[in-house]
This record gives C-alpha cells, structure tokens and sequence, in this order.
C-alpha cells in the first residue's frame, strides 16, 4: 500500500470540520447501550434515583434517610411518611482513541486523515453536549501545529521537528468539557504525525491504566498489527466502557488494482518481500482480507464490542449522522 502523497496536514478546527458539518452536528448527542455513573453531575438522564429536579417515585422512608425529601402532603393525608425520588442527572464521558502508526498515513485518501476529522467530530458532538471528552493517540509522533513565521513567505507555513513517541507509548488529552474546548481538542489532534510501528497491546494497557471513569470509548485504527489485536482489546473492554471498534481502510486496500512484479516494503519496519500481483492473488489477497475483518468482527462480537468497518472514502457525516446513529452511539 503506497503511502499518502498529499503531505498537506490540519492545522486548525476549520481543516477538521467545515461550517456545513458543524451545523449537521449541532443537534446531535451521544448515547449508549448502558447508562453510566458519571464523576459530575451531569446533563444526562439516569435511571438512578437521585436529587435532581424532575420528580420519578415515592418509597416509604426508612430510619436514616434525608427528612429534607419527605413528602408533607401525603403524610398529611395518610399519616405515613414517604420519600420523593427524582431522576439522577449524570455526565456521559467519550474516550476516543486513534491509532498513529505509520501504515494509517496510507492510501488515497488517507485513513489517518479521516480518522482525525472522525475524532473530532464525535468529540465535537460530546463538547457541545456538556460530556466529559478524552482523546488519545497511540503511537505516531508529537510535534507543534505549523504556524508561519512572521515576517517570511505568507504562502508557507512553519514546519517544527516532531518528536516521536515509543511504538507502546500514548499521549493523551483529558477531561475536556463545553463548546469552549473544542479548539483545544483540535489543536491536540493536529499535532499529531503518523510514525513507526505499533505495539497495540501496549498501549491499550497504558490507556486501560490511565482512563477514569466510565462512558464510551471510540477506537479509530486499520487494526493491522502485527502482535494483533486481541490481547490490546481485552484489557480495553470492560470496567464500565462502553467499546466501539472502527476499523478503516483505504479504497486501494478494500479493492487493489495494482498488478505486475513488485517490490512492497512495510512503511512501520522495512520488512521487504517481491511478490508478482496477478488476478489469482487478488482473489487470494480479498478472501484473507474478508476472512481477517471478519475474525475482528466476531471477536468484538464475543466480547460486546461494537465493531464497523469503513472506507477512508466514507463521508464523515455518512459515518457520524448514518452508521454510528445506526450503531446507537449518537442521536
């Protein structure tokens, strides 16, 4: 798989997400099969009984209980004391996650690309919505937002050197919340350049440690590894996340159309092999492709992880307003 030609990399909220989409998003908000004990008090409604304003029930008061929710009236009707319960009202956090290896920085168009503009929509979706919003790379390289030096060519921007993280390293932003924090989300996203290989399982661990909370956690990845996938997904699933594995590929990797004796080299280690791409081995290479998604799906299956695999090509309205509506994570 060639790697992306167009070097051209987001600098800004305004490459992510466009004034028409923003608009689409607007209305939106996260949801989820399971409902979740946030940190805060939040502006989600809860099946938990708690202190909000919106009345739910009445039980019959037990020694110990608060006196302040007694309900007066009816014990003045029927001389028996009974407490108001109200619905709870709590935060939802998004966790999303993006895979930086070097192989995602591959294909026409990019399947890193798109998975920037696809975290930051969904965490768009969770800042205007008042959710906590976390968002972690895994892998890549760090480096500063391009910005163009004053005084110099206003047609070229600034390039600093990036710095790159440990193929089991990850970097992470944290407890975002309102519309207000939207451009530092971005400003993170940005930042980050697809480097080296990948060592998932690592990572996960780093961020199975570092999360807080409970919510709903969105990984963006080709999931390509070569130590796989599944030890990586086991230590995410579970301690009250709410998992949605997205697996994007690149048009050319779905469907390839290249033929001929050739050379291919993995862009993460170097590791070379010359093949001669006919028909036959087009077949051979889709029924090995099928059959892997479809390993990743049944896995995600097994373990009740919401699994959906796309094309770098899809839109991202089509992927957050059609499929991930359909998939329940937002409404």
């Amino acid at each position: 798989m060639l790697r992306t030609t167009n070097s051209k990399r987001p600098t800004g909220i305004e490459d992510l997400l466009d004034s028409e989409l923003i608009a689409r998003l607007d209305p939106l908000d996260l949801a989820s099969r399971k409902v979740f004990a946030g940190k805060l008090r939040g502006e989600r409604r809860s099946k938990r009984r708690g202190q909000s304003v919106e009345f739910a029930d009445h039980r019959p008061y037990v020694v110990g209980d608060d006196l302040r929710h007694i309900d007066w009236n009816i014990f003045g009707r029927l001389d028996r004391l009974f407490l108001k319960l109200f619905l709870e009202e709590e935060d939802l956090a998004l966790h999303v996650v993006i895979d930086a290896s070097e192989s995602s920085d591959c294909g026409e168009p990019s399947k890193f690309a798109h998975m920037q503009r696809s975290a930051m929509a969904l965490g768009y979706v969770g800042l205007v919505n008042l959710n906590r919003v976390a968002c972690t790379i895994m892998g890549g390289a760090r480096g500063g937002v391009p910005r163009r030096v004053e005084g110099g060519d206003p047609g070229v921007a600034d390039e600093p050197a990036d710095l790159a993280v440990g193929p089991g390293e990850v970097s992470a932003v944290r407890d975002l919340r309102g519309r207000r924090r939207t451009h530092d989300l971005a400003r993170f996203i940005c930042a980050s350049r697809p480097s080296g290989p990948l060592l998932f399982r690592s990572a996960a661990e780093r961020i199975a440690l570092m999360r807080r909370g409970k919510g709903v956690m969105v990984i963006l990845s080709d999931f390509m590894f070569k130590d796989g996938y599944e030890d990586g997904l086991r230590l995410l699933v579970g301690r009250g996340y709410d998992v949605f594995a997205i697996q994007v590929l690149s048009p050319q990797e779905i469907d390839p159309s290249i033929v001929g004796d050739l050379r291919l080299r993995d862009v993460e280690d170097g590791d070379a092999a010359e093949v001669t791409v006919s028909q036959p081995l087009l077949k051979r290479y889709k029924a090995n492709l099928d059959a892997y998604t479809d390993g990743l799906r049944d896995y995600c299956a097994r373990r009740e992880i919401t699994y959906l695999r796309i094309s770098s090509a899809t839109p991202v309205d089509t992927l957050i307003l059609d499929l991930l509506r359909r998939k329940g994570l937002v409404r």
